[in-house]
């Protein structure tokens, strides 16, 4: 070889004018496939759904369907929204009903309706999803949202009870007495989410038959919300902070770890 010759490089050009002809035909081959891993991903993704507690629809539940016989079956949830509010919607989606995460089984964006499968142990563990009426909404949490409530994931940890509602001002306050079990994961200031709402404790007080926690409602959340519908006695989603579940976990362990060994 000649160094003094500038060095030929060959362009293959057989590739790049087959590539046109080839799309039309992978298309159809690449559809199925893809439709398949979206459906694997939403299943490996359904423990890890999370929300903001930010409610973006009123809905309601026009009526319920028995999945069985007896109460050992959960039901099918005929919900109504706005139709705009389902165009990105899909089958195996995750929305949240009052707090509790439930997936979309069956959908008509047109007509503004989906349903849900509420299991019997969903029905025993929550209020507000065995029977018709307006529900709190929200869609779940897409990597680039902004997070504007706090983490909820929505797994309700309990019921409670409406103390009061009533106006201070231009707001109002909303009592509510939270189970025994969870008024560990209450504090000043901490979050806590009340029918899918994302709140703000501004008080805590310690019954003997609960934790009693006091709440300010500003006039948007009360408009854009189904909780200015409540009334003393009302049962209640609550879940507590996931950060406070963590910390009462690891403080859990660490006592374990340093007692004596038996």
């Amino acid at each position: 070889m000649d160094p003094s010759r500038p060095v030929q490089r060959c362009r293959c050009t057989v590739v790049p004018a087959l590539i046109p002809a080839l799309i039309p035909a992978l298309i159809p081959a690449l559809i199925p496939a893809l439709v398949l891993a979206r459906a694997a991903r939403r299943r490996r993704c359904d423990n890890h759904t999370m929300f903001t507690g930010l409610i973006t629809r009123v809905g309601r539940i026009e009526r319920l369907q028995p999945l069985g016989p007896d109460a050992c079956h959960g039901v099918r949830l005929h919900v109504a929204a706005d139709p705009d509010y389902l165009d990105d919607v899909a089958l195996g989606d995750s929305i949240a009903i009052n707090g509790a995460c439930m997936t979309v089984t069956a959908l008509d964006a047109a007509a503004g309706t989906f349903t849900v499968d509420v299991s019997a142990e969903s029905l025993a563990r929550t209020c507000g999803l065995d029977r018709p009426g307006p529900v709190n909404l929200e869609k779940a949490l897409r990597p680039l949202d902004r997070l504007g409530g706090h983490l909820v994931s929505g797994h309700v940890d309990g019921v409670g009870s409406v103390t009061q509602l009533s106006p201070v001002g231009e707001s109002w306050l909303l009592g509510v007495l939270a189970p025994p079990t969870l008024a560990k994961y209450l504090a000043y200031k901490g979050s806590i989410t009340v029918n899918g709402v994302s709140l703000t404790i501004n008080a805590v007080r310690d019954r003997a038959d609960g934790c009693e926690i006091h709440i300010n409602l500003i006039p948007h959340t009360l408009q854009h919300t189904t909780l200015g519908t409540l009334a003393p006695g009302a049962p209640v989603n609550l879940e507590v902070d996931m950060i406070a579940r963590y910390v009462e976990r690891m403080l859990a362990l660490g006592k374990l770890a340093a007692a004596p060994a038996a």
